[in-house]
């Protein structure tokens, strides 16, 4: 029974993780005799860019920042990821097998892997997890094209403005989950748990420059800054400012 019981609840874990979500009963069971969860600290690192890749990983819980250093030191960093997400699920199928970016816990997280000769094998075996496969990969080249032209297309102020719209939205989705929708007084989206650091790696600049273009921001009226939150005051304007209205 208990075998049993662990069997279940490995299953119900895997059913939390969007790309494992659509799969059926006995390929959910068959990566479940394979995966291995690891709880890994704040700050610590899960891959590292270089290295051979040793596994897929697949956030259950935590938040993961998966980034880019370039020679001079400059962080990018490509996608923060929170649980039912996935990464480095591409790797195993290059013929180098070789991590194309780092990745580590922004808080204590619990990470679900599987090793790339099982996720290749269990790929292989299983249509249904081809078709999810390929359709995270199609995802994944859209998140990556959108990166590519926010960094070559656009000002720092204009990718600065459309984070913090991005950040609104979800804000807004949040919202509407869980207190049934905004309404007339749903006070103005709040920016928190970002700090100016944390913004200039996710957009590929420094934090001197994210400093001046919010205190720009915030002068012009479109933002006020509160105790280190952003509120969004004037969403119009910020939506001309970056270019979508």
């Amino acid at each position: 029974m208990r075998t049993e019981a662990r069997a279940q609840r490995a299953v119900a874990r895997l059913k939390s993780i969007k790309l494992f979500s659509d799969l059926s009963e006995a390929t959910l069971d068959d990566i479940a005799r394979h995966g291995q969860l690891r709880t890994y600290a704040r700050g610590e690192h899960i891959v590292l860019e270089g290295d051979v890749c040793e596994a897929a990983y697949f956030v259950v819980s935590g938040e993961v920042r998966v980034y880019r250093v370039s020679a001079e030191g400059r962080e990018q960093v490509l996608v923060r990821l929170r649980s039912g997400q996935a990464f480095n699920t591409v790797p195993p199928f290059k013929p180098d097998g070789r991590n194309p970016a780092n990745a580590a816990a922004m808080a204590k997280s619990t990470i679900l892997l599987l090793r790339s000769s099982d996720f290749l094998r269990l790929t292989l075996a299983h249509s249904d997890l081809t078709v999810a496969v390929f359709r995270d990969f199609a995802g994944r080249l859209v998140h990556l094209t959108n990166l590519v032209e926010n960094l070559a297309l656009y000002s720092v102020q204009e990718r600065l403005v459309r984070f913090l719209l991005d950040r609104a939205d979800q804000h807004t989705e949040q919202t509407s989950r869980s207190e049934g929708g905004p309404t007339e007084d749903t006070p103005p989206p709040v920016i928190q748990r970002w700090t100016q650091h944390d913004i200039a790696v996710h957009l590929g600049t420094v934090r001197d420059v994210i400093g001046r273009s919010l205190r720009a921001l915030e002068e012009d009226g479109l933002i006020r800054m509160d105790r280190g939150r952003i509120v969004l005051v004037d969403r119009g304007k910020l939506e001309r400012v970056a270019g979508r209205d």
